[in-house]
């Protein structure tokens, strides 16, 4: 059984008895068993995407890079997406939610935030009410001014991208710093970590390209710096 029919069916057990999804969270069991933890950012994503009734398939397809859905699954991903839209609660609860389910896990966290950003900006734009959404969710989760900065400079190629940001080093940074802090973030952003931290195998996706981010402002700023960049090594 995928993890998209038990997050169906936990939905769908929850909406026949009249009870908000929150009701999820009040599990005892540890997130990472359960479909609690995907339920979350589903919920969140649903939130954060305006409410016309419709899955657009941009958003379908950012749930497909965050996490791996197969084909036949699509159709059970969209229908959870309609559902968590749907309910009553509103996004500060979630949020309030997942921060304690999070409690001293400040890394989970913000590769959740992470994987709201992947959804947000789904449709190539970064909306006013999309930056306050995250905002307030990164505020309940506790995420430092800092770390937000560095993800959203990670998600907004093109428009606020900076290679001092994406890595959230200071413009005075000296090439060693520099470079301490990229191989910091690559250890760190691995997929392995990320699921060693407690997120589910199938946001592999999300990690891969959070190091191509990471990699490539790297790049950006070991050429600024007129020295040459090198793999980070094992």
């Amino acid at each position: 059984m995928s993890i998209w029919t038990r997050i169906t069916d936990a939905i769908s057990a929850i909406v026949a008895r009249g009870e908000s999804l929150l009701a999820l969270f009040e599990r005892r069991r540890p997130p990472e068993e359960s479909v609690a933890f995907t339920i979350a950012i589903l919920s969140l994503g649903a939130k954060m995407a305006k409410a016309d009734g419709l899955v657009r398939p941009a958003e379908v397809a950012a749930f497909r890079e965050v996490f791996h859905i197969a084909q036949k699954d699509e159709a059970a991903a969209a229908r959870v997406f309609n559902l968590a839209r749907e309910d009553v609660a509103g996004f500060e609860a979630y949020a309030t939610k997942i921060a304690a389910m999070f409690r001293g896990r400040p890394r989970v966290l913000e590769d959740i935030l992470e994987g709201l950003f992947h959804v947000a900006l789904a449709d190539g734009r970064y909306h006013e009410g999309e930056e306050d959404f995250l905002n307030e969710v990164a505020r309940r989760f506790g995420v430092a001014p800092d770390a937000f900065d560095a993800i959203e400079a990670r998600h907004l190629e093109g428009r606020r991208q900076d290679p001092w940001a994406v890595l959230g080093l200071p413009r005075d940074a000296d090439f060693a710093t520099a470079r301490a802090r990229w191989r910091e973030l690559v250890r760190a952003h691995h997929p392995d970590k990320m699921i060693a931290r407690g997120l589910p195998p199938e946001t592999v996706n999300l990690g891969n390209a959070r190091l191509a981010q990471i990699n490539r402002a790297w790049e950006e700023l070991s050429a600024r710096l007129r020295l040459p960049s090198a793999a980070p090594s094992a």
